[in-house]
């Protein structure tokens, strides 16, 4: 269970670090990454929802790897369909094109990063249940 919460802790700060990152090029880029009725999303929000999110999708893995007989596979659906679920608001909130896409960028890019470390963990953990260790 320790290297499930380490390695996802892990990547919850590489994921956080890399969308801040991506989000402040956007703006470089000149995307305004503003909501109507909202106002600008500072990159402090862009880190800490970023974070916050990630966090969850590790307390997800968690609980797989304690209660499932399948913890890898039920956190790579789970996880898989919340990230799809995460692209609605942006793709709805009404923001310009390039702040809609850079969103939807960074929703895949913390995706891409915290998912396969977690589902990878959890499998080495669940080969290791298995072999006996």
């Amino acid at each position: 269970m320790r290297a499930v919460l380490v390695n996802g802790l892990l990547a919850v700060l590489a994921a956080t670090v890399v969308t801040t990152a991506v989000a402040a090029a956007a703006r470089g880029l000149g995307v305004d990454l503003e909501i109507p009725g909202s106002g600008t999303i500072p990159l402090s929000g862009i880190a800490a929802v970023t974070a916050f999110f990630s966090i969850v999708g590790v307390v997800i893995a968690a609980a797989f790897a304690r209660w499932s007989t399948r913890p890898a596979e039920r956190f790579l659906w789970t996880t898989c369909s919340l990230t799809a679920v995460s692209l609605v608001p942006p793709l709805i909130a009404g923001a310009d094109a390039g702040t809609t896409i850079a969103l939807v960028v960074l929703h895949l890019v913390a995706a891409a990063l915290v998912i396969p470390v977690v589902a990878r963990s959890l499998r080495a953990r669940q080969l290791h249940a298995v072999v006996g260790g």
